[in-house]
């Protein structure tokens, strides 16, 4: 699954903070569950318009930028 598939960000939806695509629910709202010891199961039954796919999707796309050795260009994107 691709990025575009997982996530939108739209103007029109919550002033164009990045959601799940195909809801409300902000990407940051997944991220400060699992900070917060949610577990998946929880934070889908919390949201469940987010679908499991969805989430775990997100969660293999943050592994392999985060493990790339292209993390030099992250650092400068958050710097």
């Amino acid at each position: 699954m691709e990025i575009r598939e997982i996530i939108l960000v739209d103007n029109d939806i919550l002033g164009g903070q990045p959601v799940f695509k195909g809801t409300r629910v902000p990407v940051e709202s997944f991220f400060d569950h699992l900070e917060a010891g949610v577990p998946l199961e929880e934070f889908l039954d919390d949201f469940p318009t987010v679908s499991r796919e969805q989430a775990v999707a997100l969660l293999e796309i943050a592994n392999k930028l985060l493990t790339s050795k292209n993390i030099e260009a992250l650092y400068a994107t958050v710097a």
